[in-house]
Parts: structure tokens; C-alpha cells; sequence
């Protein structure tokens, strides 16, 4: 256990083995939600391109970007902070899907400065990853920290710490596909540096004792198809990088289970670049995330690219999500949910989320 002046006690499985000896089980991120709270809703006093989703499990309201009024607001009692998540951002001129300009993922950035504005106590921010389209960054002094992030995201966003883990495009030109994690070029370490993601290890848990929740990131690249990982092909190490993202989705899965077991955290929020529904392989994990008498969890994934909890596999009583529709690559033919996520922690302990979509329009067209 590491723990440092900043308030979440941060992990790596690395730190993690000397404290107890893992078990292997099973495989796979996991997640569950309690969304008893009421629903939120944007207020704005202009019309903006963006508009506020707001589900909990027995109410969907919808808020229109040109409503006229003045304030966010929540009947969360005594909420305790909040935090974005957002996937499939990092748009490159060159290399792209059907979203042809940076104008969605601009979108997007701005929607998410605003809402931090409003909500005026946003902790920190998931990131599932495919942060850098179409290969990943390099090195910390790849300019696409700057281009693709820095000059995209507000200095307010951020400013709280961006947890992070590898999408399947970021490891395409990374050293972190053929080394070790000392090599990724993601992986940082320095819970105070906010001129990069918080990443100590591919896979990691940050506890935030005040806020009573943990955070979980798992690397599950391994799962991204049926023949494995198929990034692998465009890196030049295919077989090792296939030997690191195996050993990386085990170690993971590991943590995982020890997390579940040991973490006393009422509520975790747990990320992987892939939902819930490319883990049908496993029904015993699927069955963990289901249950919901030690711990709310909520699970977050990505890759496809859209913001929608119907395209997953339901952990019903629990609750996962799709929020791969930041705007980096494209559009998913059965949705037109492009943005991020919001979550709203209570006092109790209970998660609230709901999404916050920009005017798809500006994303992709349709005949």
C-alpha cells in the first residue's frame, strides 16, 4: 500500500502482490450501480449544442439544450463530489471514421467544461481509452498531448486527475505493447501531475476514503475479439504484445477479485476500455457483477462509439454503460448518442448517472 499526501490511497497490483497473494479465478472488469436517486437536469440560460440525459432505474428525462433556465441541479442529499467518464476521443485529421473534423470532440470537451462549471465539485475524470487515434502516443513528448488533449480540454477539466487505461488503437506505436510498464508511454506514476492521465500501472485502484468509493482500471485488451488481441498486428512486436496483453488482462482479473474481496469501499466504479457485453464468454463474472450485497459498483466501457446503457450486457440489479461517443472516430449505426457520462455521489453513497450528449449533427450525418 502506498499512500501519499493527496487524499485517495493510490495502487498498482505490483504494490498489491506484497500485500496478499492473488487468487486467479476469473477474468473481467466488473460493475454495478445503485441509481436510486433522483434525477438531475441540466439548466442553461443560453442554447447550447448539448443536451442532458438523465436515467435512474424508474424515471428517463430528457432535457433540451435550449431550455431556458439558470442552474444545475440534483436532489442527491448532501452530494459529495461528482466525476465525468468519456472513451474514444482523440480525433486525428489523418486517420478517422465518419466524424470528419474535430468539431464533436470539441463538443464534447466543451459540454464537459461547462457541466464541470455547474456542477462546481467534479473529483475526477474515467477514461476508457483509444485516448489518441489512430496509434497512440509515443512518448510524453508526443505533441498529441497537446494537440488531442491539452488544447481540446478546458485547464478546469483538467484539473482533476484523468484515470486512465489502454484502448486497443493506443497501444498500436506505444512501447508499452513490446516492454514493460515502465515503457508505456501513458503510464505515469505522479498522483500530483496533471500534465498527463493517472495511470501507475495498466492496471491500478485509486481508494477515495472521503468520497467512501474506489476506483478500478483493468486492461482487457486481451478480449478485444474471439482470435485475442488483434491490435496486436499493427504493432512490431506481434507476439510479445500479445504475451504483455495476456499477462496484463490476468493480472488485472486478479486484482479484480482481490479488490471485491478486500476493499472496503461501499461503492466502486470500475473501467475497462471494453463493456460488459464482450465478456459473455464468463458467466461467473457477469454473476459477481450482478450481485449487489457488499459492494455498488459501477462498470464503464468503451470502443464502440456511442453513449448508451442498452447496448450492453445487462448486470441488472446493477448498472453499466457504453461511453465510447467522445467523439474521436465515428458513429454506431443503431445510435446518436455522442458525449460522456456524469456520476453524482451522494452522501449515502449512491451513484447517479446520466449522460450528457451533444447535437449529433455535428458528430455525423444521416440520411
Amino acid at each position: 500500500t502506498v499512500r501519499s499526501s493527496w487524499p485517495p490511497q493510490l495502487v498498482s497490483p505490483s504494490m498489491a502482490r506484497r500485500c496478499a497473494s492473488l487468487a486467479a479465478a476469473a477474468f473481467w472488469p466488473l460493475a454495478h450501480g445503485s441509481a436510486d436517486a433522483a434525477s438531475s437536469a441540466l439548466k442553461r440560460t443560453t442554447p447550447v449544442p448539448w443536451k442532458i440525459t438523465s436515467t435512474s432505474t424508474t424515471t428517463t428525462k430528457t432535457t433540451s439544450a435550449t431550455t431556458t433556465t439558470t442552474s444545475l441541479t440534483t436532489s442527491l442529499p448532501q452530494r459529495l463530489g461528482s466525476f465525468f467518464v468519456i472513451g474514444d476521443w482523440g480525433w486525428d485529421p489523418g486517420h478517422h471514421g465518419e466524424i470528419e473534423s474535430r468539431a464533436c470532440q470539441q463538443a464534447v470537451a466543451d459540454a464537459m467544461a461547462e457541466t464541470a462549471r455547474l456542477l462546481g465539485d467534479v473529483k475526477f475524470v474515467v477514461n476508457v481509452g483509444d485516448s489518441f487515434y489512430p496509434d497512440g502516443v509515443k512518448s510524453k513528448v508526443d505533441p498529441q498531448w497537446q494537440a488531442k488533449w491539452r488544447d481540446v480540454y478546458s485547464e478546469e477539466v483538467r484539473s482533476v486527475p484523468w484515470y486512465s487505461v489502454y484502448g486497443n488503437h493506443d497501444y498500436h506505436h506505444d512501447e508499452c505493447a513490446c516492454g514493460g510498464s515502465w515503457t508505456c508511454a501513458q503510464v505515469n506514476q505522479d498522483t500530483n501531475d496533471r500534465t498527463f492521465f493517472y495511470m501507475p500501472s495498466p492496471n491500478f485502484f485509486v481508494s477515495h476514503f472521503d468520497l467512501n468509493l474506489e476506483v478500478i482500471g483493468l486492461d482487457t485488451n486481451k478480449y478485444m475479439s474471439p482470435e485475442g488481441p488483434t491490435c496486436c498486428g499493427y504493432t512490431s512486436c506481434k507476439t510479445q504484445c500479445e504475451a504483455n496483453l495476456n499477462a496484463r488482462a490476468k493480472e488485472g482479473m486478479d486484482l479484480f477479485w482481490q479488490r471485491v474481496r478486500e476493499s472496503p469501499a461501499k461503492t466502486m466504479v470500475v473501467f475497462s476500455h471494453y463493456p460488459t457485453d464482450y465478456f459473455w464468454g464468463f458467466p461467473e463474472f457477469l454473476d459477481e457483477l450482478r450481485k449487489n450485497d457488499t459492494h455498488n459498483i459501477h462498470f464503464f466501457g468503451g470502443h464502440r462509439h456511442n453513449v448508451d446503457r442498452s447496448s450492453t450486457t445487462s448486470i441488472a440489479p446493477n448498472d453499466s454503460w457504453l461511453s465510447g461517443g467522445g467523439g474521436g472516430w465515428g458513429c454506431e449505426s443503431y445510435g446518436r448518442e455522442q458525449g460522456f457520462v456524469v456520476g453524482e455521489i451522494g452522501a449515502d453513497g449512491a451513484i447517479t448517472t446520466y449522460s450528457v450528449l451533444v447535437d449529433f449533427d455535428i458528430c455525423c450525418k444521416r440520411l
